[in-house]
């Protein structure tokens, strides 16, 4: 049991358990997202301090009754002076039941006077500030088993919690009391019982920063045997019949298909290997094809299934359901940028179109609804929308959902049969498990029959069905912009933006479209120019309306290198890999636990932020340090400079208990581990960035599923010193006889250089 698991075990013990029975742990029905509700009133009734901020979701509070304030000393004065209690609301603005706590408590004139009365109410945006939030959320997590957003925390006017949860119901029910009475119940222990509250407090908060201080048990030995158990791990997890690794909800969680990718090219170049010893090489065969198999099961399920927006690409947050169907309808940047990678992962392993139809559709939604002016991406778009006809109504899809009718006016005749026939819309509506009756008589979009199967029904060819079907989803696309959108949060995140670059960046290389790599250059430049402080190298965290604010943390630098690093291997330019050893720098100055191994979150000198932690599981995010470890060791290869191993293998180090107990947790580490452990490529093209004998050699690299590699170019002028300086033999590189030539190396030794495409594919394959 690690330290941070014994303290969540033991805070347990500590909760204050006399002012809430039963209603802290996080529901599932009730949890993760939000509403833009616009105030319809020319002068609002009410306005308090959030109207100063630029958070979308701290504005879309800017009018509630309760007197918010915004994470800082003017709130922990008020509370130290008055001695009173503080209520912590964390949240973002695309969290839908942030915005029914919103709707049910916030704006309601009696739960404001209560909070205003007995407490100081302060609204955090976890999306900017995710250093609070995640001390908040450890405490959560520790003393209820559960978390999620809205985050509702009490803390002593020293900052220190003493009691959390989730979404409360205004009212009490099933058994639980609801927002008004825990308010309640909390001010009257307060008076009564403050000293035993207090003690409660600053012991629970002891202990967790002990765990997150404790050096981890002696490192294991990392081998290959860590894939292995991960594989299996996930393996057990698969759900054969729908795709997908667990049970409903579920949830993409992209790091974990990357995963079972990189394990299938692991085990089939090692069963290549083998190939002469017939038992190996058919047990390695076997084991790389299952982790190939329910990997493109489970991206297949997802792209048919309603979680896909089967008419403007994207996808939502996660499926409620164990098919795929019923969405959680938020769309989050950060799963855009990690899903499309993970498709375009799938197109080189198959060739199969229908994953580079996939990704395109995410990466053109993205360029579509949730890029800005200047190149720079926005954070998300809202669940909830208002209802088409009925102003003011706000509903969790209501943008997305049809009804049968509205299809068939749209539409009408064929058209709308043979689009019904294969999104499986019904005239009652398809949505069958529908516990809070959003739903009634809508339809959720989703694959239900194969183009071959519509064509036979409606007797028609396959072409001409794809045709038909592809005029009808561009009109029924062009019919859904008119109804009321979504509230998009324009905020641009450095470690999001990070994500995208990559995304796109990836998507040139495979797909070779130049747009692909103008928006990751765009991005790229937005982000130096207002996210970066160029004299002190550092990053701001978030930028909106005019203002980059908040200091960067361990994510927005490990995110963005990864991107930057990406983006030199697409389009070398070596500013982007210059710029991405400077902020590897910085990241290691800034964050490095020069003790254990690692990176912290943080950089531990805001004095109001309590916990200072290592984040150690790959969820919708990989971990900052997951994505450092495979950073360092791409830079490692790109530089031939060892500390850059050396640091990676002190991370991978630090993470080994865990790695050893669950690594299915990590499976984003785990890639790293893989590139440690394999042998990666050194792939340099000596040539003329634009000319045609470069563009082939690289088209043979880009085709190619091989993740353990760094592609580097060697053009005859300033990018060649430039790598030369980090790396000398790059150099003694040249085209051979005029034309571009490749050299394939590993282990420090090269292969004769090719500049024969179809030689090039024989090195690469062999």
């Amino acid at each position: 049991m690690t330290g941070l698991s014994r303290a969540k075990r033991d805070c347990g013990l500590l909760a204050v358990a006399f002012v809430l029975c039963g209603c802290t742990r996080h529901d599932k029905t009730h949890g993760d997202d939000i509403e833009d509700r616009k105030e319809t009133r020319t002068m609002p009734a009410h306005t308090n301090r959030l109207i100063d901020e630029k958070s979308p979701y701290l504005l879309q509070h800017a009018h509630n009754p309760v007197d918010w304030y915004p994470w800082g000393e003017e709130a922990f004065e008020k509370a130290r002076r008055e001695n009173k209690p503080i209520f912590l609301s964390i949240g973002y603005s695309t969290c839908h039941w942030c915005h029914v706590m919103a709707r049910e408590s916030f704006e309601n004139e009696a739960v404001a006077a209560i909070l205003n009365a007995h407490f100081v109410a302060i609204k955090v945006d976890r999306e900017e500030r995710q250093d609070v939030d995640k001390v908040y959320m450890t405490y959560v997590q520790a003393t209820t088993g559960g978390g999620g957003w809205p985050m509702s925390v009490w803390l002593t006017p020293d900052l220190k919690p003493f009691l959390g949860g989730t979404y409360y119901p205004p009212e009490d029910k099933w058994g639980r009391p609801g927002f008004k009475t825990v308010l309640t119940r909390v001010a009257e222990a307060w008076a009564s019982d403050r000293d035993r509250i207090v003690a409660a407090a600053e012991d629970t908060l002891k202990r967790l920063r002990e765990a997150a201080a404790a050096a981890p048990d002696a490192a294991l030995a990392l081998d290959a045997k860590s894939l292995d158990d991960a594989y299996a791990q996930i393996k057990a997890s698969y759900d054969p019949r729908h795709g997908g690794f667990g049970g409903a909800p579920k949830f993409p969680r992209p790091s974990a298909p990357d995963f079972m990718l990189r394990y299938h090219a692991r085990t089939l170049r090692q069963s290549s290997t083998l190939r002469t010893e017939a038992t190996a090489g058919q047990a390695g065969q076997a084991g790389t094809r299952d982790a190939l198999d329910m990997t493109l099961h489970t991206l297949r399920a997802m792209a048919e299934g309603g979680m896909h927006d089967q008419l403007g690409g994207g996808f939502h947050r996660y499926s409620v359901d164990e098919r795929w169907h019923v969405p959680h309808f938020e769309k989050m940047l950060y799963d855009q940028g990690q899903l499309a990678c993970t498709y375009l992962d799938a197109y080189q392993l198959t060739r199969d179109p229908f994953f580079a139809d996939v990704a395109r559709g995410i990466l053109d939604y993205v360029l579509r609804d949730m890029t800005g002016p200047e190149g720079q991406f926005y954070s998300a778009e809202d669940a909830d929308s208002d209802i088409p006809g009925r102003p003011g109504e706000h509903a969790e899809g209501a943008f997305y959902v049809w009804e049968h009718d509205e299809v068939a006016d749209v539409l009408g005749g064929d058209a709308a049969a043979s689009f019904s026939f294969l999104y499986g819309i019904e005239p009652g509506g398809n949505v069958r498990d529908d516990p809070h009756g959003e739903f009634p008589r809508k339809n959720v979009l989703y694959v239900a029959h194969s183009i071959e199967d519509t064509a036979k029904r409606f007797n028609k060819t396959p072409e001409a069905m794809r045709e038909l079907l592809g005029k009808a989803r561009a009109k029924l696309l062009t019919h859904r912009v008119s109804r009321p959108r979504p509230h998009l949060d324009d905020k641009t995140i450095t470690a999001w933006n990070g994500l995208m670059i990559s995304a796109y960046a990836r998507a040139y290389q495979v797909l070779g479209e130049a747009r692909y790599l103008e928006a990751a250059v765009n991005a790229t430049g937005f982000i130096r120019t207002h996210l970066y402080d160029s004299d002190l190298g550092v990053l701001q965290r978030r930028h909106r309306d005019g203002e980059a604010a908040i200091e960067g943390y361990a994510d927005d630098y490990a995110f963005l290198i990864k991107g930057l690093l990406d983006l030199y291997e697409a389009g070398f330019d070596v500013r982007h890999l210059e710029w991405a050893l400077a902020l590897q720098d910085k990241q290691n100055a800034l964050f490095w636990d020069a003790a254990a191994g690692g990176y912290f979150g943080t950089t531990g000198e805001d004095p109001t932020v309590l916990l200072r932690t290592k984040e150690d599981y790959d969820g919708a995010e990989p971990s900052v340090n997951s994505v450092s470890a495979l950073n360092l060791l791409r830079l490692a290869q790109m530089t031939d400079h060892p500390e850059y191993a050396t640091r990676a293998k002190k991370t991978l180090a630090a993470f080994s208990r865990q790695l050893a107990r669950a690594p299915h947790a990590m499976p984003a580490m785990l890639a790293a581990l893989d590139f440690q452990l394999g042998q990666p490529m050194q792939i340099v093209i000596a040539g003329s960035p634009n000319a045609a004998d470069t563009r082939t050699l690289l088209r043979e690299v880009n085709a190619r599923f091989i993740p353990n590699k760094v592609v580097l170019l060697a053009d005859g002028a300033a990018g060649q010193e430039a790598l030369a300086r980090r790396f000398e033999f790059i150099a003694s590189l040249h085209p051979i006889d005029g034309k571009a030539a490749a050299y394939v190396c590993e282990n420090g030794a090269c292969k004769l250089p090719t500049t024969d495409p179809a030689k090039l594919a024989a090195l690469l394959d062999g």
